[in-house]
Parts: structure tokens; C-alpha cells; sequence
């Protein structure tokens, strides 16, 4: 997947727990080999060549491409599984996979969980008594700058997800036009449950342009968003105050 993988897990049985991390990590070397579109053995290449048949692949892989459908649909094309043309559901997997190494930490039985894919994390549970897990939202006009702390105080499970163009530059397409989205945002940060979808969300945000994509991220269910210009303008979802700590 091309980026780095945090874990902080609190609590459990240590034995269980040092178990399901091994698990976890070995999960996302999986992944990577199933999914990577830089990897022309991988099968999504394959897959994408039409060397392989979707029922050929991993079971995993028929589930991304339904999320990727799912996600498509609920953002009217904003987002997509393609790239220049190919077959690239890689805008799902990265926060299918964190979701997915999260969620068997928490089965082993850990208390707390944070994971953090690529700057994109899923957290469950506390990491302690009466103190709620916190993420800082960089600030991609200041670096080293905070735009916002994000508190998971009140809730069982939190994700926070950023799209962008100040670390990786201008990487994000426009699914309606099959080049470089064209926007005035330089960042977007979507909260909600599953890192899968805030990811997602997030993607198809940043195409969209901070009007659009602030009234549709104000349509979503359970959904919170921060929303920042490149005239350094900052727009949020009414409700993203209450996430804030």
C-alpha cells in the first residue's frame, strides 16, 4: 500500500493481544500483495489485464470492489475504482485494511485501539480511564501546525480521515473528467465510525470543491468534516464542534 502502519493497543490478555498484532500485520502484507497496483503479479493487476476473473481472486477482493460500488453510488461518481483508465480500488483498501487489523485487535480482547494507516485512523475503545483517544489534524498550510484535535470522548469508535494535496501534491482525480481534480481545497478531514468510509468520503470530498462537498458531507449520517482552502478559508460540518478536544 506504499505507506506506513501504527498500532496502539491497551489492555487485554498480553499473550492474545501480542497474537492478534502479529495477525494483523501479517493480514496487511496480505492485502498488500492482493491489492497493489504496483505489483504486476498482484491480483488486482491481473485482475485489471483480464488474466483474472473477479471470482478467480481472493474473496477479499469482491469485497473492496462492492465497497467501491457502494461508495461510487453514494457520491453520485465523486468517487471511484479507477485510475487513468485501470482498474484501482486502492481508495477503499487503505481504510478497509486499517478497519480490518482494528477490528481483530479488539476481538482478541485490547481495550483500546488506535490504528493508524498513512495518517488515517481507527480507534475503538479508551486508552486509559476517563481519557478519550485524540488525533491531531495537521494544518497543510503550516507544517507542523494544528488545524484541529479530534476527541473520541463519548463513543465506542471513532475514525478520522484527510485527503489532500500538501504532502503527496496534486494525486487526486476527477472520476468525471479523468484528470487532476481541480478544486479550491487543499484538505479535507472526515470523521465518523469506519475509517473505510471516511476515507472514502473523504477522496470524493476533495474532487467535489469545498460547496459541494460541504453539502453533501452535511447529508451524511454520522459524519463530520473540516474543510480547509487554499485561500486558507475553513469550512466545517455544523456538528464537528462536539468532536473536538
Amino acid at each position: 500500500m506504499g505507506t506506513v502502519f501504527s498500532f496502539d493497543v491497551r489492555g487485554g490478555e498480553p499473550g492474545a493481544v501480542r497474537a492478534a498484532l502479529a495477525e494483523a500485520v501479517a493480514q496487511l502484507h496480505v492485502v498488500d500483495e492482493v491489492f497493489s497496483t504496483y505489483r504486476e503479479d498482484s491480483q488486482i493487476s491481473r485482475l485489471a489485464r483480464g488474466l483474472l476473473t473477479v471470482d478467480e481472486c481472493d474473496p477479499e477482493v469482491a469485497e473492496v470492489l462492492g465497497l467501491c460500488a457502494e461508495a461510487e453510488r453514494l457520491s453520485d461518481g465523486w468517487f471511484s475504482s479507477t485510475y487513468a483508465g485501470s482498474l484501482d480500488p486502492t481508495g477503499v483498501v487503505k481504510g478497509w485494511s486499517v478497519e480490518r487489523a482494528a477490528r481483530r485487535l479488539v476481538a482478541a480482547g485490547a481495550t483500546g485501539v488506535s490504528v493508524n494507516g498513512g495518517g488515517d485512523v481507527q480507534m475503538y475503545g479508551v486508552p486509559g480511564p476517563h481519557r478519550p483517544w485524540r488525533v491531531g489534524v495537521s494544518d497543510p498550510l503550516r507544517p507542523g501546525g494544528l488545524a484541529a484535535v479530534v476527541s473520541a470522548a463519548g463513543v465506542d469508535r471513532l475514525a478520522v480521515a484527510t485527503s489532500g494535496s500538501a504532502e503527496r501534491g496534486a494525486h487526486i482525480m476527477d472520476p468525471r473528467t479523468g484528470r487532476t481534480a481541480v478544486t479550491d481545497l487543499v484538505a479535507v478531514t472526515v470523521v465518523g465510525p469506519r475509517i473505510t468510509w471516511a476515507d472514502a468520503w473523504a477522496t470524493a470530498a476533495f474532487a467535489m470543491g469545498s460547496r459541494q462537498a460541504l453539502a453533501w458531507l452535511e447529508s451524511l449520517p454520522d459524519v463530520e468534516a473540516l474543510l480547509i482552502t487554499a485561500g486558507d478559508e475553513v469550512r466545517c460540518t455544523g456538528g464537528l464542534a462536539g468532536r473536538l478536544g
